[in-house]
């Protein structure tokens, strides 16, 4: 189990990278700066959240039952950061509601792990 949440999250991580590249250098001259900025919101979380996958590897590693919130983790990259670049590159208002399910996944995932944590004698 840990080993997927460390590939996943260095695929979200360096994905992230190559997102926000393209974004600055691909995507600048045809979206607006506002879209060009939803974009970018998608690449911080899908980066902060890619990195928090490590960090609940590590965790795990010590005995933390974080299988669960891991995959909470990835599901609120696939649901808020997802929904962004769809919502940003192809005007999909659509997907408007389906951003904060991400945002929910990612508090849920946060929380669970802090009660895990807690729970847990190290």
């Amino acid at each position: 189990m840990i080993k997927w949440m460390l590939v996943l999250g260095a695929a979200f991580a360096g994905f992230a990278v190559i997102l926000g590249a393209f974004a600055a250098h691909g995507l600048k001259a045809t979206l607006s700066s506002a879209s060009l900025q939803v974009f970018q919101t998608g690449v911080q979380y899908q980066m902060y959240h890619g990195l928090a996958l490590i960090l609940f590897a590590l965790v795990a590693k010590q005995g933390v039952a974080l299988v669960g919130p891991a995959a909470l983790l990835v599901a609120g990259i696939v649901l808020f950061s997802g929904s962004l670049y769809l919502l940003s590159t192809l005007g999909w208002k659509w997907l408007g509601p389906i951003t904060p399910l991400g945002g929910v996944c990612f508090i849920g995932a946060w929380v669970w792990f802090v009660v895990q944590v807690s729970r847990t004698e190290f």
